[in-house]
Order: C-alpha cells, then sequence, then structure tokens
C-alpha cells in the first residue's frame, strides 16, 4: 500500500524534520504512529496524503512511484484516500449531513443513494440529532466527529487519522476506533497518530514511533 525508502524531509532550508525512513504498511493492516509533540507525525501523514512532496528519497502509493506519478494523475490517488485532520477543515457553510456527505458528492454520487449511510454514520458518532447543525454552532468534539464521518464515510482504500480522539471522552474515542477497525476489517488501510496510550494499549495493531525524525517499530501486529 504504501513505502517509504530513505525519506526525508525538510521545510525550505530547515534541518530535516524526518529522516531516513523506511518502512511500509500493507494493504488491510490498521497501525498506529506514536511520537512526542514535535516529532514529525503531521508531517509524515502530510507526505501520505500528498499534501508535501518528500526532500529526497522515494514514496510508493498503490503501486505508483510519486517521483514519477504525474500532476494530472495525484487526484485519482487523492481520491482512494481518506484523512482526518487535527484542525478539522470543515465546510463552515455547511450543515453536518453536508459536510460528510462531500466526499461522496464530489465522486459523483447521486444524493439519494448515499442519504441513509450519511445519517447511519452520523447516528454512530452520536451527531443524529444535529444533521442541520453547522460547524460554528457545535462543539470541538462534534466537529471532530464530522471530520472522522467525513474521512470515512466513502470507505477509503488508505485512512489517515491525526489525533482522531483528541477532543472526546474516553467513551467516544473507544466507539471512533472501533469504527476504524471495522472499516479496516473491510480492507481499509488504517494510520492513527494519537498521543492516547490507553487506545494503543488496548489495541492489538502494529506500533510505529517516531524519535529524532526517524521510525523505530515498538510493535507488530498481534495476531
Amino acid at each position: 500500500m504504501i513505502r517509504f525508502e530513505n525519506v526525508g524531509m525538510r521545510y525550505r532550508s530547515g534541518p530535516e524534520v524526518l529522516r531516513d525512513l523506511t518502512f511500509t504498511l500493507d494493504p488491510g493492516t490498521l497501525s498506529f504512529l506514536t511520537g512526542p509533540s514535535g516529532a514529525g507525525k503531521s508531517t509524515l501523514l502530510k507526505l501520505m496524503y500528498l499534501a508535501e512532496p518528500p526532500s529526497r528519497g522515494r514514496i510508493t502509493l498503490f503501486g505508483s512511484d510519486l517521483a514519477n506519478t504525474k500532476r494530472r494523475q495525484l487526484p485519482a490517488l487523492r481520491r482512494r484516500i481518506g484523512v482526518v485532520f487535527q484542525d478539522f477543515r470543515l465546510l463552515n457553510h455547511l450543515s453536518a449531513f453536508d459536510n460528510v456527505a462531500l466526499p461522496l458528492r464530489i465522486a459523483g454520487r447521486d444524493a439519494a443513494s448515499y442519504g441513509q449511510d450519511v445519517e447511519e454514520l452520523l447516528s454512530w458518532v452520536g451527531l443524529g440529532s444535529r444533521l442541520e447543525a453547522r460547524p460554528a454552532t457545535l462543539s470541538g468534539g462534534e466537529q471532530q466527529r464530522i471530520a472522522i464521518a467525513r474521512a470515512v464515510v466513502g470507505r477509503p482504500d488508505l485512512l489517515l487519522a491525526d489525533e482522531p480522539t483528541g477532543n472526546v471522552d474516553p467513551e467516544m474515542g473507544r466507539r471512533l476506533i472501533r469504527l476504524f477497525e471495522e472499516l479496516n476489517k473491510l480492507g481499509t488501510t488504517v494510520l492513527i497518530a494519537t498521543h492516547d496510550r490507553t487506545l494503543i494499549e488496548s489495541s492489538r495493531a502494529r506500533e510505529m514511533r517516531l524519535v529524532d525524525g526517524r521510525v523505530i517499530e515498538l510493535r507488530s501486529a498481534v495476531l
């Protein structure tokens, strides 16, 4: 699914934030990415969802070497990726329902074909009564749940989640992780960047840790 080979990343002329990254995410796996604040977790996710190019090294995504991928081919790759951003990135003029449905509308789906799915997903994340609410009227935790629902609604091939439980209570955090696990069982490759040790220890998933810009594998998936 994803292969990094000796990848380094720096912003402008600054020092390398990430260095000599070599690892793979196999199709259908679920992994945690951990590390202290400032270790580069968000930067690593940006490389994966094509927001930034690496400074050096090779990244292969869905079998395509990104260095040899034409610009016009990138949107098709991005559509296969769901992203939960730390800052949510909701559209303030859209309702909760329309924010979640947006990826499906962009993909050309007819509204009649996905309305029930969107409503059920919002109910799963505890927002079934807030379908018409605008982001500005919602709490940070509620906005985060909308962002998660939007990222998973299209059943992406790859899901990248940046601190997805940072603004919710422990019970909702466990519920959201179960949502990611169910999506993973359907075949989606999932990578979750988090500081939440309770969630990590409750899972049997692989754990990778960023230390000094390098990835250290702390635990393989427990089968």
